[in-house]
């Protein structure tokens, strides 16, 4: 006969019983996997599973497979309301795990993340990460639901959905994989800082790693623009402000493609567009002048002279009513009135860069942010770590990333580079678009990296345009850039080599 916890199992409960106790016992490995409805009967350390049934192809959700889905609800606190999906293949799966992250104040399950990780024949996993909606109201009054959100739900989906693929499919994944972009890229790097065993490979997208800098910056950004009537620039003004960019800087890099290679190196000044009479949508009025300025400067404790935050790059123009449009960006928005004043009527314009900016620091040093650069305890793991970055992205200045990359070098020592790669993509925005080639599997150079011990000395990548191939580009790693070798056409990767350039 049969016992858990003193009571005589029925026939029919008794194997899947021997699987749930089997996952308490090292080395040992199930015969067979549980049905999809049997996964209602596991028991979870700090949450339930509260549905399982598979679903077949292209059924709401839409999935190119079968799968098992499997709903779970988390509850590590009393005031924790955490919701996972776990998609499992029924057919094909490749062995591995797969999370996904989610973008912004990310109060939703990624749906599409999900259908992409089961498209390669992942199971996978998204979480809403403790409650509903786009915004940061949550917080206010719940400090349990903020900590939830910042890295308790991405940690505690990690550990369940591994114990629930083991019960389904008789036995561990090979790999685990984190795939995120914005919040989840810096879920990504949350996870390397804090939980360094988690996950075995982690793409940080456009990273929103210093979320108290970046809410910082698009205040700065916003006050700027909004100083008074005359200093705000309408959108129409971007292109032309753009084309004033390219002119300056496209042929810095030897090739004039529409895409600065390296913003860095653009030393453009606003004030080349300054009106000589009337406004127009040609040039920028003096206040105008002074507001891009800013818009591309470092936010600055005034006091200290302390830089804050990066400013945009030089190319970023055509995405400013991220920062600059009529109302500020409203993440950061939402992180100071509910985060740090609790105050939902909180005015932007009170900002103060000297007095206010402690309080912020002091607030969220290890919670939202993941800053921390010592990576070596996930390197160690043997975790491998794929970052990228637009160099246009008007949302999270890409400073932020190539910041980070440094101090985890300074950090680690050279040897970082074994395990973390930093991929800057010229002209693209923030996770995608804009005028680069901003079509790459990061994905799949992680996954050759961590299972065939293949380090990315580039990655391909593409811009596409109505389904067609327009361009070929190598990514290359930081501080490398795509160098065109002098001959055949600019718009072919083959024509390009990866170089370190002198500053």
């Amino acid at each position: 006969m049969w016992f858990v916890m003193g009571t005589v199992l029925p026939r029919n409960r008794r194997r899947f019983w021997i699987i749930t106790i089997a996952l308490l016992a090292p080395g040992f490995m199930p015969l067979r996997a549980a049905p999809c409805v049997e996964l209602l009967k596991l028991k979870l350390h700090s949450g339930k599973i509260t549905d399982a049934q598979t679903r077949a192809p292209n059924r709401p959700p839409a999935t190119t497979a079968a799968v098992c889905k499997v709903a779970v609800t988390l509850t590590p606190t009393p005031d924790s309301d955490i919701k996972v999906e776990l998609w499992l293949p029924e057919a094909n799966w490749n062995g591995k795990y797969m999370a996904v992250g989610n973008g912004g104040w990310s109060g939703s399950i990624n749906y599409s993340g999900l259908e992409d990780g089961v498209r390669r024949g992942y199971a996978s996993s998204s979480t809403d990460t403790g409650h509903v909606g786009g915004s940061a109201s949550f917080a206010l009054g719940h400090p349990e639901k903020l900590i939830d959100y910042a890295y308790r739900s991405e940690h505690e989906m990690a550990v369940q959905a591994k114990a629930i693929i083991a019960a389904y499919y008789g036995r561990q994944a090979r790999f685990a994989y984190w795939n995120g972009c914005s919040a989840g890229g810096k879920q990504g790097l949350k996870e390397a800082q804090q939980y360094p065993v988690d996950f075995d490979g982690i793409v940080a997208g456009s990273p929103a790693s210093n979320w108290t800098g970046r809410a910082v910056q698009a205040i700065w950004s916003a006050q700027a623009v909004h100083r008074d009537e005359a200093s705000y620039i309408p959108p129409p003004k971007y292109p032309y402000l753009h084309n004033a960019v390219l002119a300056a800087c496209d042929a810095l890099d030897g090739v004039a493609d529409g895409v600065l290679e390296n913003p860095k190196s653009c030393n453009f000044d606003p004030g080349a567009m300054e009106c000589k009479g009337a406004d127009s949508p040609h040039c920028l009025m003096a206040p105008q002048v002074a507001a891009a300025r800013k818009l591309y400067s470092d936010s600055i404790n005034p006091r200290t002279g302390q830089h804050l935050y990066p400013g945009l790059q030089q190319g970023s123009e055509l995405g400013w009513a991220t920062w600059a449009g009529i109302n500020p960006l409203g993440i950061a928005l939402d992180y100071f009135r509910y985060v740090v004043f609790q105050d939902p009527a909180w005015n932007y314009r009170s900002l103060n860069f000297d007095l206010d900016i402690a309080r912020v620091e002091a607030l969220d040093t290890h919670r939202i942010n993941a800053t921390d650069p010592n990576l070596k305890p996930y390197f160690d793991h043997g975790g491998k770590l794929i970052q990228y970055h637009g160099w246009s992205d008007p949302q999270i200045s890409p400073g932020n990333s190539t910041a980070y990359y440094r101090s985890v070098v300074d950090k680690v020592g050279p040897s970082a580079d074994s395990s973390y790669r930093l991929f800057m993509v010229p002209g693209m925005g923030h996770c995608g678009g804009g005028e680069g080639t901003d079509s790459f599997d990061a994905l799949q150079a992680l996954e050759t990296w961590v299972e065939q011990k293949k380090a990315p000395a580039s990655i391909p990548a593409a811009r596409i345009r109505t389904g067609k191939v327009e361009r070929t580009r190598p990514l290359c790693p930081f501080p490398q850039v795509a160098v065109y070798q002098g001959h055949g056409s600019t718009d072919e990767q083959a024509n390009f080599a990866c170089k370190v350039l002198a500053q």
